[in-house]
């Protein structure tokens, strides 16, 4: 089975989609875990040192990878990841499950404001900016989550609640 999870930073992909391997007994990823390994670097200095287009180019060829070359997974990918390119699309194509975890841009909001200098798109970002930020981000990818197979709605809930929702779907 290859489930993938999709949606903004901060909404819980890497802590749900590890409940989830584990529930199901297959290997989880973490889409920038393996970046990280390849490169030698973590994602906020690969962001600085090669820039966005570098990384954005780095992930795809590492999602074609995961997608083609693993037979059973869960895998969480960046929050950029569908929004680039044909990465959409081959995620549906590849992938038996593709679920949407949908945060609020206020819950986002509130999970991030405590990460931000880990987290290299909003590090340069004040308190205040962040919420206009993220709803600006939302709002562009959108198109891309919603295309997942299954939209979860995370807000409020705890990661166990949130495997609670997802089990119906990937048994």
């Amino acid at each position: 089975m290859k489930i993938v999870l999709v949606g903004y930073m901060g909404s819980g992909k890497s802590t749900v989609g590890r409940l989830i391997a584990h529930q199901l007994g297959i290997p989880f990823l973490d889409l920038d875990d393996l970046i990280e390994e390849q490169t030698g670097l973590t994602v906020t200095d690969l962001f600085a040192q090669k820039g966005v287009v570098h990384f954005r180019k780095l992930e795809q060829s590492l999602l074609s990878t995961v997608l083609t070359e693993h037979p059973s997974f869960v895998l969480s990918t960046g929050g950029g990841t569908p929004s680039f390119g044909d990465n959409m699309e081959r995620i549906l194509s590849e992938a038996d499950q593709v679920i949407y975890l949908q945060m609020s841009v206020l819950g986002l909001v509130g999970r991030l404001i405590k990460e931000k200098s880990t987290r290299p798109l909003i590090a340069h970002l004040t308190d205040e900016e962040l919420p206009e930020f993220i709803g600006k981000h939302l709002f562009e990818r959108m198109p891309f989550y919603t295309k997942a197979t299954w939209h979860i709605s995370v807000d409020g809930l705890s990661p166990q609640e949130v495997l609670d929702r997802i089990r119906p779907h990937i048994y």
